[in-house]
Order: structure tokens, then C-alpha cells, then sequence
């Protein structure tokens, strides 16, 4: 390599502008600990009582039945009305690693590296680009059971999340000169990214962040969470029974933030169901919440999430949205005489195989002739929700805007 050469390189990297990673639901490692408060259901659960700090998510004994329970009891969270917000199951503690960095995203079990890799090949890939962890490339995992509710609601763990991610940013751009960060976010993290910018001043948001990139974000939610809520999701593994996950998918505060959001579906039928004669739209989500058997979700849909979800606003920063397009995704489903347990028929739709078109796309739609707000949509086809952090043809697009925001070009 000639001298030249090798000063170019060193001048770029120490001009990188930051990046921090921003995982979706069920992206980054969560650990428990079990408390003398906690009550298992069983013996099998019993036998983790007291061992101290493991690893919750991901752990592969999910996958046997009688230790499927267990894992769906400790990850379960409890909507308390006295204080309008979300808790643990009692006994159980948690925490999430290794947030500020990478470590924690990159396979959600290391000791599963194939099967559970989650952002291992992205960040590869931005090591090319110079970036080291901790230095010029961060993480900001967080604990995804839990989401956010509309300002004049509490959300202790939600809330806390952004001040921890607002302070990361604060310090990143301080020991990297000044320069600010661009922000990644794959899914479910896009919803807390843009909740961040919006929740503070402009002129916050000008000077820490450059750039939001967001992959695969379904900024209106998706029909597949209604399969979710009403029969379980076993998330593609075969041997897990769907509805022995189903109460803790059902718990799950962020989930009510990805059920079809009202404004976008509008009165479309979603869900049609034979067994009680009865169609659902988006609008209709209160009824579908009690229909299903999960009254006690109701309230803090109608009062917590609805107003959460009505509008988006415009952050005021350049926005990319990387989607993908072409891919089967639920856009229909149809339950028979075995009700909701038997689980549907599906009719698909174009989106990302998880997300539907229209909710990836709300941005364009909502944002559309804007004179303040930068919006650039990259559609993707053939990209799936979850191959977007590895197939070529996207990270030759993130690849891009990094290399722009870095050369000045954007």
C-alpha cells in the first residue's frame, strides 16, 4: 500500500460521522434474574429460581415445551391501572447488556452464532468502512417488551430508554469532535428513534443527529400483529407451540404499538372471522382486544397508544427509509369454526413479508410536499423484514449513505 494511500484512509476514518445502531423487537440479548418474590408455575420453571443473571433472550430451551411456559412467564409484563404503566412479573428482575455496544446485537445467542445472528453481517460491513465499536460504531439495545405511550402518560422503562439513548448521543458526538451521529434503526426501532427527535427541541436535534436511517420500520403497524394477538407467533420455529406464547406476546406493551393503526387501514376489513360472524378493521381494535380474550389490554390500547399513534411528525432530520417490497406479507386473514386457537387463513399483500407496503410507506405518504422535512424511500424488492440487515443490495445501499454523509455529499 503507498503512503498516499494509506493517509487517505486514516483521514477518512478519523472524519467518520458516528453511527449508532438501533436494534427492532427481539433484536438485542435480555437477561433475568430471579427474585424470592418469584412463583413458578411448575418444577421445570422452578429450577432457574436463584442461579443468578442469565440470559432470557435469546435462550434456546424456549424451544422445549415444558420450558416454553417458563420462558413465557418471566417475559410476560403486567399492565397496573393505579399507576397507568407497565411492570415485570413479580420476582423477576431484568437487564439489558452491553448497551453502548454492538456486542449484545450481533447474535442473540453466541453461542448459536447461524441461528441467531441478528446484526452481525451489517456491522461487518461498516468495519470496512473504519468503523470500531465503541469508538466510532455503538449499540442502543433495549428492553423491546416494553414501548411508549402518548406524552401525558407514563412509561417509566419506554421513557428511560430515550434519555439513556439522548445521553449516548451527547457523548458519542463529544469524543468524535463534534461530528453528528447517524442513527440506524432496524423496525421497531425507527418508532423509537423518531419519538426521540420528536421529543426534543430542533435545535437538539440539528446538533447531535445527521441523519436517520431507518430499515424496514412499519411506522403504521402491520396485520401479521393481529395474528399475533389472537393466535400466538411462533416466530417460524416449527417444534413451538404458538399459543404457549401467546399471553406473553399479548403483554407485551411495544406489540399494542405495532397492532394496524387506525388512521392508515381506516374501516378495510383485516379480519374476518366465521366462528362469531364478525369483521374487523383497524378501527374496530378495542372490540378485536376483547373478542380474543384480552380485555385488560383495552384500556391502555384506547388511552395510551391511540393518541401515540395518530400522527408522526416531522423530526426536522434527514430521513431514509430502506423497504422491502414484493414479498408476501399478511394482508387478510380468516378464521373458521375453530376460532382464533385454530389459527387463520391468510390473503397476502406486497410489503416485506412482515410489514405491509402501506406502513412502510407512511412516511411518504404523511410527509409528502414538505418543505422542512427530507425524506428519501429506497424500496427494496424481494427484501424480506429480516434479510434487510444482510442482503447485498441493502447494505450496498447503507453502505452509500454512510459513504455520502462522510464525503460531505449529503
Amino acid at each position: 500500500m503507498s503512503m498516499s494511500m494509506s493517509m487517505t484512509i486514516t483521514s477518512l476514518n478519523s472524519d467518520l460521522h458516528p453511527i449508532i445502531l438501533i436494534p427492532g423487537s427481539g433484536g438485542n440479548q435480555l437477561e433475568a434474574r430471579l427474585t424470592s418474590s418469584y412463583k413458578p408455575s411448575s418444577l421445570f420453571c422452578h429450577l432457574q429460581k436463584g442461579t443468578g443473571w442469565f440470559r432470557m433472550w435469546f435462550d434456546p430451551t424456549v424451544l422445549v415445551a415444558p420450558l416454553t411456559r417458563c420462558f413465557a412467564e418471566r417475559m410476560m409484563i403486567y399492565y397496573h391501572s393505579e399507576i397507568d404503566d407497565y411492570r415485570n412479573a413479580p420476582g423477576v428482575e431484568t437487564r439489558v447488556p452491553y448497551f453502548g455496544s454492538i456486542k449484545g446485537m450481533l447474535y442473540l445467542d453466541p453461542n448459536l452464532k447461524h441461528l441467531t445472528e441478528y446484526m452481525a453481517t451489517i456491522v461487518s460491513t461498516l468495519e470496512e468502512l473504519g468503523y470500531k465499536d465503541k469508538e466510532t460504531l455503538f449499540g442502543a439495545p433495549y428492553d423491546f417488551r416494553y414501548g411508549l405511550a402518548a406524552n401525558s402518560h407514563p412509561s417509566k422503562v419506554g421513557t428511560q430508554y430515550l434519555q439513556d439513548l439522548k445521553n449516548l448521543i451527547e457523548s458519542v458526538v463529544a469524543s468524535n469532535n463534534g461530528k453528528q451521529v447517524i442513527l440506524v434503526a432496524h423496525s421497531l426501532g425507527g418508532l423509537f428513534a423518531l419519538e426521540l427527535l420528536n421529543r426534543n427541541s430542533l435545535s437538539w436535534r440539528r446538533q447531535f443527529v445527521k441523519h436517520l436511517v431507518t430499515l424496514g420500520t412499519p411506522w403504521g403497524g402491520t396485520v401479521q400483529q393481529m395474528l399475533t394477538f389472537a393466535s400466538g407467533n411462533a416466530l417460524g420455529v416449527p417444534i413451538v407451540n404458538p399459543l404457549l406464547v401467546r399471553g406473553e406476546q399479548r403483554s407485551s406493551e411495544s406489540n399494542q404499538w405495532l397492532l394496524p393503526n387506525p388512521s392508515l387501514y381506516g374501516s378495510r376489513p383485516l379480519l374476518i372471522s366465521t366462528f362469531n360472524n364478525k369483521t374487523y378493521s383497524a378501527l374496530d381494535m378495542p372490540q378485536f382486544l376483547e373478542d380474543i380474550g384480552f380485555k385488560e389490554g383495552v384500556e391502555p390500547y384506547k388511552a395510551r397508544i391511540i393518541p401515540l399513534v395518530e400522527r408522526l411528525d416531522e423530526p426536522g432530520v434527514t430521513v431514509t427509509c430502506l423497504v422491502g417490497t414484493n414479498v408476501e406479507t399478511p394482508y387478510r386473514l380468516e378464521y373458521g369454526t375453530g376460532g382464533f386457537d385454530a389459527g387463520p387463513k391468510v390473503d397476502y399483500g406486497d410489503g416485506d413479508g412482515t410489514v405491509n407496503l402501506i406502513s412502510l410507506l407512511r412516511l411518504k405518504s404523511e410527509w409528502s410536499g414538505s418543505k422542512n422535512q427530507e425524506l428519501d424511500v429506497v424500496k427494496l424488492p424481494g427484501i424480506s423484514h429480516s434479510d434487510i440487515l444482510k442482503d447485498k443490495r441493502a447494505l450496498a445501499e447503507i453502505v452509500k449513505i454512510v459513504t455520502e454523509i462522510n464525503t460531505g455529499y449529503i
